[in-house]
């Protein structure tokens, strides 16, 4: 089981960067850098490579409506050189609140554009001629759409691999299909193992029935707070008003993907009255009626016993990259906290 972390540059980007020299000799494989409407993760992921050795970056996740699939495709196999192919290219739809809001672009088909992307990303990577002729993108524009003068195109640079890892961050399960179909890793957010097989089952199985052998296992990243001791388990609030955030207010009420995560997981009462309650502006009431639950099953916040049965929950229910949150007053103490989860992980 890999550890990975999400990069969280609050207190300043380059302090965080600074930090994670720490991160790799205790043990992290692997961080995760966001991007939702923040300064853009390719820069944040460029200065990364330059700045750690062995480390594994990964976009945490990059729109795929906000630039073209072969720029997505570039990017990716820059970042792979730049840091000597230790890059993973984590994509995902977002939601209607950002691509339409911020990007101004219409939030459609995110199935149909998702299988499309990483079918042209992986002609660009093995340096074919890029054509393409899908519902979503046509690739040279046909006559009458453009000027008529453009042409098939490869990519100039050789990439350092013919194939990057592709992973897709999806909840809903014609996405997570899909998913277990195409992609070299699948990111679920709120992830409770114990959930798991039931409200994502069939939908794994499916796709990977589909799924080419070249591809490999599935890498399973779940997302978890780490925290270990016998005074901790009042960190778990903390996760309260994100829990609310996404099950309350990412989304009007008939589409917001995490309120249908919590529903399947058999939390329907709360939230329907986390989103009526988040709707109305009132967040602290919201966050208030998150399932407690809820909270410690997707954490890794308690005594070490705990959390080693939380990790062995989360190992047996598929899961093969933990990206955890480690809380600590000081970075020495989060510093020792990876090197503790990752030797509860081996």
């Amino acid at each position: 089981m890999r550890i990975g972390m999400a990069l969280n540059y609050s207190g300043g980007f380059k302090e965080s960067v600074a930090e994670l020299a720490d991160y790799e000799k205790a043990g992290l494989d692997i961080v995760f850098v966001a991007e939702a409407y923040s300064f853009d993760a390719v820069s944040q992921m460029g200065y990364i490579a330059a700045k750690t050795e062995r480390l594994e970056i990964a976009s945490g996740i990059l729109p795929i409506y906000s630039r073209t699939p072969t720029l997505l495709a570039m990017t990716a196999a820059g970042l792979d050189y730049v840091s000597d192919g230790r890059f993973t290219l984590g994509i995902g739809a977002s939601g209607p609140q950002v691509i339409e809001g911020f990007h101004g672009v219409p939030y459609n088909a995110p199935l149909g554009r998702t299988r499309e992307v990483i079918e042209i990303c992986r002609k660009v990577w093995r340096r074919e001629r890029v054509e393409h002729a899908g519902k979503h993108y046509t690739l040279p524009l046909p006559p009458g759409q453009g000027t008529g003068l453009g042409k098939p195109l490869k990519i100039i640079n050789h990439p350092v691999r013919p194939r990057i890892p592709i992973v897709v961050a999806a909840i809903g399960p014609k996405n997570v299909e899909l998913t277990a179909e195409l992609a070299e890793g699948w990111e679920p957010i709120f992830y409770m193992p114990e959930k798991a097989a039931e409200v994502w089952g069939s939908s794994l199985a499916a796709g990977k029935a589909k799924r080419a052998p070249e591809l490999g296992e599935l890498d399973v990243i779940a997302q978890a707070s780490l925290a270990i001791g016998d005074d901790v388990s009042g960190l778990l609030e903390f996760g309260r008003p994100m829990a609310a955030l996404y099950i309350g207010g990412m989304g009007a009420k008939g589409r917001n993907f995490y309120n249908d995560l919590a529903r399947r997981y058999g939390y329907e009462k709360e939230a329907e009255q986390i989103q009526e309650l988040y709707l109305d502006g009132k967040k602290q009431e919201a966050a208030a009626l998150v399932p407690g639950e809820m909270l410690e099953k997707m954490s890794l916040i308690g005594s070490e016993g705990f959390v080693r049965d939380r990790v062995q929950a989360m190992k047996e229910s598929g899961v093969t990259t933990l990206n955890v949150a480690p809380f600590g007053k000081t970075h020495e103490e989060r510093v020792k906290l990876i090197e503790t989860i990752k030797d509860l992980a081996s």
